[in-house]
This record gives C-alpha cells, structure tokens and sequence, in this order.
C-alpha cells in the first residue's frame, strides 16, 4: 500500500524545484495531483505527462495564488474534476533580495503576496471542502530564514516567519475537525536557482552544513509525503526544520 493511496492533493508552484520534487514523490505514493503553475504552460503540460506516467490523475492549473478570487476559483475547479481536496500544499513563492536600505515598497508587496497572502488564499479556500469530510492535511513551506532571519532578506524572512505563525493558529482552528496544519522549513536546498550562483558560494554553503551537503528536492518531499499521510495523524501545529543540522 502506497503511503498516499487514493489521496486527492493540490500543490502550488510545482513546475520546478522543490514544489516538482513534492508533485513527483507525491505521484510515487498513489496520489492524485492538482498543481499549479503560473508562467510556463510547456513546464505545466510537461509535468502533467510525468505524474501520468505513475499511473494516478493529474493536472495542471494556470493560477495566481497571491490573487485571492484566483484561489478561490482554483479550489472549485480541483474539486469539480477531482471530487475533493485532502492535502493542500502551499509551496509557491518568490525572492525579491536586497539589503533593507535598498529596497521599495513593491519588493516588499510582491513577496509578501507571493509567499505569505497565498497561503492565506489557498487555506482559506480549502477550508469548506475539508470542515464537511471533517479530515485534512495542510502543508506550508516555510523556510530556516523565517526562523533565524537573513541580511538581505527582510521581506522574505518576514513572510516566511509569518507561514509559521499562520500555520499555528490554523493547527488550533481546525484541529477539532481533525485537519491538520504543520509548515516545513527548508534550508539551502539544491535546485536550479542554486545551479546559477558561484561554485565557491555554493561550497561554502555546504561546508556550513553539519551533513556537508546542500539538500535536494527529494528531502523536503520525503517530509512532505510524511506530513500528508496517515503515519502523522497526531501531528499539528509544528515546523519540522529540513536543512542538515544548519540551524543546530
């Protein structure tokens, strides 16, 4: 029996890096996935044949998850092609880096919508479907930054943060209906924005690390695969950390 045998589940921003990882591993277990992408419909259509081929459903939806209305209509197409919703995975955001002096009000809005409204979004969208089958597993990806912060990074750091927060009162919301809210804080993980920074930034990072490896796509879906089955069903309200000892 696969971990997430006949499970239903949307994944936002899931056309590459960690959110492809988390689509992929969550296809390998048996379930159904609906996830979204927001430029690239080649990427999007590209997907949907890779998890086809584990021989589940899948679907790829163009939408904005910081466009509230967007969400909500989101929601109501996944569950008018899948039936319903057990798993939401809020994975999509964006980085908008530089040094508090420099930046401006709109790289501080567009990553603060981006990472932190759409959560607000989607869970909120979810919510209904998940209170009448009274049962549910909400995943938001968060990250060490939220945790201990980062130069450079004040508007991404604060919205991460915020996921954590948000992921917390949801837990004590929604627990009564046996939904469950836990956040993952991925460190540096190794994806193809990474591939793009100088070799020698990129092994310092890794010397930093206590397992001495930046970590992979794979890891942070292992947690997630976990998260959203059964094997943690008394688990709510916590943050399970993925970064190989760097906040130790």
């Amino acid at each position: 029996m696969k971990l997430l045998e006949g499970k239903i589940a949307l994944i936002t921003g899931a056309s590459r890096g960690i959110g492809h990882g988390i689509a992929l591993k969550f296809a390998e277990q048996g379930a159904n996935v609906a996830f979204t992408y927001l430029s690239s419909i080649e990427k999007g259509q590209a997907l949907e044949k890779e998890l086809e081929a584990y021989g589940i459903k899948a679907k790829g939806y163009r939408s904005d998850a910081a466009d509230f209305k967007a969400a909500e209509e989101l929601v109501n197409a996944v569950i008018a092609d899948f039936g319903t919703i057990d798993i939401l995975v809020n994975n999509a955001g964006i980085t908008r880096d530089t040094l508090l002096m420099r930046m401006n009000e709109q790289q501080w809005d567009e990553v603060m919508n981006a990472n932190l409204k759409s959560v607000f979004n989607l869970t909120k969208a979810v919510t209904k479907p998940m209170l009448k089958q009274r049962k549910g597993s909400i995943i938001n990806m968060s990250s060490v930054v939220g945790i201990k912060g980062n130069a450079g990074q004040s508007n991404y750091a604060a919205s991460k943060a915020g996921i954590i927060g948000f992921t917390k009162s949801i837990a004590l919301e929604l627990g009564s209906r046996n939904i469950r809210s836990n956040a993952i804080a991925p460190g540096f993980i190794e994806t193809e924005m990474t591939a793009a920074l100088d070799p020698k930034v990129v092994a310092e990072w890794r010397d930093s690390i206590p397992l001495k490896r930046g970590g992979t796509p794979d890891d942070v879906a292992n947690a997630t695969v976990f998260l959203a089955s059964d094997m943690s069903a008394y688990i709510t309200g916590q943050v399970i950390n993925v970064c190989g000892g760097m906040l130790t």
